[in-house]
């Protein structure tokens, strides 16, 4: 089920995505991530629901709204560094054995639609397609073998990044939480209906030209290892998201670099997850 955070009307709910509709599920749940919390017959209950309200056709066109980020305030956002084959290549640079993991702030979340405002202190800002998961239970120290269980769903996240104040600062969290540089969305879709995450296509546009195509079997760690590794050492949360690595092709690496401008176009495509498309602007006062 894709779940969304919407704003119609001056009014802000919960949705299910149905087609190329919202059915609204605010009665249900104030935030698509409660729909983890949700036992078997509550969640068949309020798959029931939106089954019969699209019957009835109480819905409202995807045009109309504004999208929230699924997940507007998450406790944590953990981001995994070099975690695709193809991005350590272009780099130069052999396969970490560890994850290579970094905080990515709250306060950049935004959502599909919304812009990306660069910033006054940067002229090198960089765009990365990443598929995020959102976990759905508290994990503490899981097995291996048992960490699927904790997904709760997925969504896209582009993990912008300020490359000028990465160099500046000799490591990521300022260049990577800047406002706005982590958009997320357009929805979460429950972990029920992405059975096979490892084995996704993941591209990103950038004015309609691909920079970025690659599959997510190219993942040094896959998402059971993640959860594992990091719950090994803090507790994961409902809510709390993990974004799990870009593939090669980001701009600071091309000849000659690539960054973002005002006025282009950032478009993220993941099979069975979505499009997260975001305008980039100036910086702003």
């Amino acid at each position: 089920m894709r779940l969304a955070l919407l704003r119609y009307q001056s009014k802000t709910f919960t949705a299910a995505i149905v087609d190329e509709v919202a059915i609204e599920l605010s009665h249900a749940l104030a935030e698509p991530k409660d729909a983890f919390a949700l036992d078997a017959m509550a969640r068949a209950a309020l798959f029931a629901d939106v089954a019969e309200k699209a019957r009835r056709g109480g819905a409202i066109s995807l045009d109309a709204v504004e999208f929230l980020p699924p997940v507007p305030r998450p406790g944590k956002i953990i981001a995994v560094g070099l975690n695709y084959r193809d991005h350590a290549a272009e780099q130069g640079k052999a396969a970490p054995t560890e994850p290579v993991t970094f905080a990515k702030y709250a306060s950049a979340v935004t959502g599909h639609g919304s812009p990306i405002v660069l910033p006054p202190t940067s002229r090198e800002v960089d765009y990365e397609a990443e598929l995020a998961v959102v976990i759905g239970k508290t994990a503490r120290r899981v097995a291996r073998e048992d960490a699927s269980a904790y997904v709760g769903g997925y969504a896209i996240l582009n993990d912008v990044s300020a490359r000028d104040m990465q160099r500046q600062d000799k490591q990521f969290t300022r260049a990577k939480s800047c406002d706005t540089f982590a958009p997320m969305g357009p929805w979460l879709v429950t972990a029920d209906a992405v059975p096979d995450p490892p084995a996704l296509d993941i591209s990103l546009t950038l004015n309609g030209r691909v920079m970025q195509a690659s599959n997510t079997r190219e993942m040094i760690f896959d998402i059971p290892y993640l959860i594992w590794f990091l719950s090994q050492a803090m507790t994961l949360e409902p809510g709390d998201v993990i974004s799990t690595g870009t593939p090669g092709g980001v701009g600071v690496f091309r000849r000659p670099p690539v960054f973002l401008q005002p006025g282009d176009e950032v478009a993220i495509t993941i099979e069975r997850i979505g499009t997260l498309r975001n305008v980039v602007v100036a910086p702003r006062d």
